[in-house]
């Protein structure tokens, strides 16, 4: 098979030697593209994937050190004013309507684990001046560690115009 190749090619005229020698420097140019590629994806993934067993192999050795630490702060807490979701809801409603603004109450999320849950919700303020804003959060950090602030958003319209906010509060609820 070789052979015929061989004497095939050598029967060529020159320029048609040259072409077909370009034709298999451009396959094994465009072959090599597409290995790179997947050698550079391979290794991208590799090290991702290098990294998160990293990180998850010291959250495992850690975690006697987590827990003791989640058992002393859920000991710091008082459960009796720990909020659930709807007492989190009314909560917050309640301290908006305290500083003068009218709160859009919107997505609720609720994580559970085994000594605490985690409720969060999305409070959107708009056309809300600047003291009524800050007395508002000044209302939210009062209640600390008992509600927090886990995202902030302000927009800022030209001046003199209304703010906007967005924030997502969460509270803690110590299982019983």
């Amino acid at each position: 098979m070789i052979r015929t190749l061989r004497a095939l090619f050598l029967a060529r005229l020159f320029r048609e030697k040259l072409l077909l020698v370009a034709f298999a420097v451009l396959g094994v140019v465009m072959w090599f593209s597409g290995f790179s590629t997947r050698i550079g994806t391979f290794w991208r993934e590799q090290r991702a994937t290098t990294v998160s067993l990293a990180e998850q192999k010291q959250w495992l050795a850690n975690r006697t050190a987590i827990d003791a630490a989640a058992q002393k702060a859920a000991a710091r807490l008082d459960a009796a004013q720990t909020l659930d979701a709807t007492r989190l809801y009314a909560e917050v409603d309640k301290l908006a309507r305290a500083a003068g603004v009218t709160p859009g109450l919107g997505e609720q999320r609720d994580v559970t684990g085994d000594q605490f849950s985690v409720h969060s919700l999305q409070v959107t303020l708009n056309k809300v001046d600047w003291e009524a804003l800050k007395k508002f959060y000044l209302n939210l950090q009062a209640r600390s560690p008992y509600i927090s602030i886990e995202q902030f958003t302000l927009n800022a319209p030209p001046s003199g115009s209304p703010l906007s906010a967005v924030l997502r509060v969460c509270s803690v609820e110590v299982a019983k």
